[in-house]
């Protein structure tokens, strides 16, 4: 590429034109060989007129030439060339009569440069042009106009264009060889505007420093204006960029930079920064189970430029999320780039990892694989995925390759593996255990916040550790062996997360730690008996039992039921009883027991303390017993058959029990009966 020699010499061109028309006079049809020579002579390149030459003398000498062409005549394919509709110049007559013209203002309209891209570098691309020597022959300039000038890149083997388009500038130059370039011009769909101010050595300018102060404004991808000041030099056909400093928004950088113009550009960057903000598109409010865009992704341009870079951080800001420090080392060579970073800090942790791009294909494809240790999960969750409904010190160990020209491509191709540990945090949006009660009436819809309610008093789920790996295949992440274990709470489970769709399903089985020792005691956490799903998008998941579970086997729920017991429903699952008692069901319910005292579960037994005024053991024991009671009761009204309804009343009144006895085991064979059978039948709808 050589796009700053070629517009070097097109400017070149231009001058040398007008100084010939000036001191020959009139130009003929002879004129034109001697000018494209003159131009030859200077800047290597061959000019062509094929338009018309006109001269105003009213009000100030004007000299108008159109349809220009400056092609390089190595270039037998003619792709690397510059095209002007019109270039006018004005000056006043008396400079012309004094041998020294002086140019008030050149205006160039429609000026193209056409560049094709190159693949690999051309054989011979270092070797030194000769020196550009402009011989002004006294002559001066004051200002040159350039409007709606494009530079425009091209391969027709590859089907790839691209333009920036729409270029606005103006060049003021003064007496002390001040230059300053204020223009606005468009770079592929970003509008882009620039301000430049630079001291113009004497020629020849090769090997020479030029000073520059540079501000560029692009918002669409810059959120804040880049400004600073650096020292070029032309070393052949290589710019040397020293001294480099400056500004991106509120973080200041330093650096260096070179730019090898000769054939594909090589670029080598290393700058470092204070602060290094890189803004993320953020999702509209109400937009988080919005699909994946099929927009289309465009890394071809990859294929055409080599870079090494090194860019490194005190602090780097990537959407919401804050890393330091910030050390990132990059290679792009033959469409392939290479990106790496070790020992990255974020949030009281550190990141280490790679990520491999592969632009030399129609569908460009990724392979990635970091390692995160002792990050905190919530805030970099949120930044960088705004996910905030799990918080706590995250491990992680991700391996994934993907192909794709979209986002949505991309996830529905995604294969790999991932492994992920949260320690000593929470669920947010989340009770475990009201969940446990609230499904006894009704499926929940959605993680279950409050807007009502302060940050402190949202609902979540304390966790010791929440762990689960996933096996990656066509965008379906799969896990058998997602455990979460918290100081009142224990769940198993399995499931699949379509990352193409958004959508999850889980069955996971959740249990209750029912005593203050927690997960640390010797007895097991007692089983909601009730597998519950999880289901839909996960953004707002259904959360609801899963019957079916249990009908399949309702005769190891009624075992569960009566594992429960023993620590939901009172001393020895009286609460049970009771639940049975006041249905007429008859006989002692599973723990036994004052059967006077069981028809009133409302009267607080002697030696019962405040805590245990409900026979039913607590919140989870009241609402399972409230989810018998809609099966009872639901049964009772229908009057159907005994699969779908209660039994009749038994024939025989239900003994009262003496209060003399002490509490005795119920027999086995009590405890297993048929009634209770159909109960459990009722409670399901089977």
């Amino acid at each position: 590429m050589r796009a700053v020699k070629f517009a070097g010499a097109a400017v070149a061109a231009i001058i040398i034109v007008i100084v010939l028309l000036l001191v020959i006079g009139v130009p003929s049809g002879f004129l034109a060989a001697t000018i494209a020579s003159r131009v030859e002579q200077a800047t290597g390149y061959r000019l062509s007129i094929d338009g018309t030459t006109k001269i105003s003398l009213w009000p100030t000498l004007n000299v108008t030439l159109n349809d220009l062409t400056l092609a390089d005549p190595k270039d037998r394919s003619g792709m690397t060339r510059v095209t002007i509709d019109t270039v006018q110049a004005d000056m006043s007559l008396a400079s012309v009569w004094s041998g020294h013209p002086e140019i008030s203002e050149i205006v160039v309209s429609h000026p193209v440069l056409y560049q094709p891209l190159l693949r690999e570098r051309l054989p011979n691309a270092d070797a030194s042009p000769k020196p550009l020597a402009l011989n002004m022959d006294g002559a001066t300039i004051d200002r040159v106009k350039i409007t709606d000038g494009e530079v425009a890149f091209s391969r027709a083997r590859d089907r790839v264009e691209g333009r920036v388009s729409a270029i606005n500038a103006d060049v003021v130059t003064g007496r002390d060889r001040k230059v300053n370039i204020v223009g606005t011009a468009r770079v592929g769909e970003h509008p882009t505007k620039f301000d430049i101010k630079a001291t113009s050595p004497a020629p020849p300018i090769d090997r020479q420093t030029v000073p520059v102060d540079f501000a560029v404004d692009m918002p669409d991808v810059l959120k804040s204006q880049l400004a600073g000041h650096a020292e070029l030099r032309l070393n052949g056909t290589v710019v040397m960029i020293n001294g480099v400093n400056g500004t991106l928004g509120d973080g200041a950088f330093n650096g260096w930079a070179s730019v090898d113009i000769a054939s594909k550009p090589l670029v080598k960057l290393d700058l470092d920064f204070q602060r290094l903000t890189i803004p993320l598109a953020k999702s509209p409010d109400g937009a988080a189970g919005q699909a994946w865009s099929d927009a289309p992704i465009d890394v071809s341009g990859l294929n055409y430029v080599d870079a090494q870079l090194r860019i490194s951080a005190n602090e780097a800001v990537i959407g919401e999320a804050r890393l330091a420090p910030l050390a990132l080392d990059a290679k792009l060579a033959g469409g392939i780039l290479k990106a790496g970073t070790a020992n990255l800090g974020a949030y009281g942790g550190q990141v280490s990892g790679e990520v491999i791009l592969d632009a030399t294909s129609g569908a460009p494809s990724f392979a990635m694989h970091s390692d995160l240790v002792g990050v905190r999960a919530l805030p970099l969750l949120k930044g960088l995925a705004e996910f905030d409904r799990i918080d706590g010190k995250l491990q992680a160990k991700l391996a994934l390759r993907s192909a794709g020209t979209s986002q949505r491509a991309l996830m529905a191709n995604m294969q790999g593996t991932a492994f992920v540990n949260f320690q000593d945090g929470a669920i947010r949006g989340i009770n475990i255990a009201q969940m446990i009660r609230s499904l006894t009436s009704g499926t929940l819809t959605g993680w279950q916040d409050n807007p009502n309610q302060s940050s402190s008093q949202e609902q979540s789920t304390d966790l010791s550790q929440l762990s689960a790996s996933f096996r990656i295949d066509k965008g379906q992440a799969v896990t058998t062996d997602l455990n979460l274990i918290g100081p009142l709470v224990h769940v198993t489970g399995a499931g699949t997360i379509a990352l193409d769709t958004k959508m999850m399903g889980f069955r996971v089985e959740p249990k209750l730690v029912m005593t203050t020792e927690g997960q640390g005691r010797t007895s097991e956490p007692v089983g909601f008996g009730i597998p519950v799903m999880i289901t839909g998008p996960w953004s707002q998941p259904r959360i609801y039992p899963d019957m079916a579970g249990v009908l399949d086997n309702p005769e190891a729920a009624y075992a569960k039921l009566r594992e429960m017991g023993k620590g939901l429903f009172g001393p020895d699952g009286a609460g049970l009883g009771n639940i049975l008692n006041s249905f007429g069901l008859g006989g002692t319910g599973p723990g036994g027991g004052n059967a006077a005292a069981n028809a009133n579960p409302q009267v607080q037994q002697p030696g019962q303390g405040q805590g245990q005024n409900n026979l039913l053991g607590g919140q989870l024991g009241e609402a399972i017993g409230n989810l018998i009671q809609q099966g009872l009761s639901s049964g009772a009204a229908n009057g159907s058959g005994r699969s779908r309804s209660l039994p009749g009343n038994p024939t025989t009144p239900v003994p009262q029990a003496s209060p003399a006895p002490p509490i005795q085991d119920p027999p086995q064979a009590q405890q297993d009966s048929q009634p209770m059978n159909d109960v459990m039948r009722q409670l399901f709808n089977r």
